[in-house]
């Protein structure tokens, strides 16, 4: 009975880490390929939303942030702000704002930070805790207290690291 059951959890854990490292690519217009996970809820309210997830080209890894809702592309076009990002470690690290996007037919805007290559351990070991985000023009110009998947940008960035190895 004991060897059926480790065997039935075996299997449901072995499943929901695979699926957990699914990784999607996608050719860019430049004709660079980026790889992606989806991205988790990290703030809902029945108002607003934001998607958080790990971009990579294999060269840079970059916080890929989804708010809804988002703003016009002309407005959107104008988020420069940096992210400054807290981890579970109570440091808090700058993310280099990269480039705003709109993807799948403009019906979601992503915006990207790098995460700077001398943080890309603490990103993979510790869990987000907050996040000071002012992407102007949008609902999401504050700190958030991330309460939802808290390890999911380091459980993302861990897919990717392992994959690499």
């Amino acid at each position: 009975m004991k060897s059926v059951v480790f065997v039935v959890l075996s299997v449901f854990f072995s499943v929901s880490v695979v699926a957990q490292c699914e990784i999607h690519n996608k050719v860019q217009a430049d004709g660079s390929m980026s790889y992606f996970l989806e991205p988790a809820t990290f703030y809902t309210t029945k108002s607003k939303s934001l998607k958080i997830g790990i971009v990579t080209d294999k060269e840079s890894y970059f916080i890929a942030l989804q708010p809804i809702p988002f703003p016009s592309k002309g407005t959107g076009q104008k988020i420069k702000e940096d992210l400054i990002i807290e981890l579970s470690n109570t440091n808090k690290y700058k993310l280099q704002h990269f480039d705003t996007r709109y993807i799948k037919h403009d019906s979601v805007m992503q915006v990207l930070y790098l995460i700077d290559k001398k943080d890309l351990k603490d990103f993979s070991v510790f869990e987000a805790v907050s996040a000071d985000i002012n992407m102007e023009g949008t609902e999401f110009v504050r700190n958030y207290a991330f309460k939802l998947h808290k390890k999911a940008i380091m459980q993302q960035l861990n897919c990717f690291l392992k994959e690499e190895e």
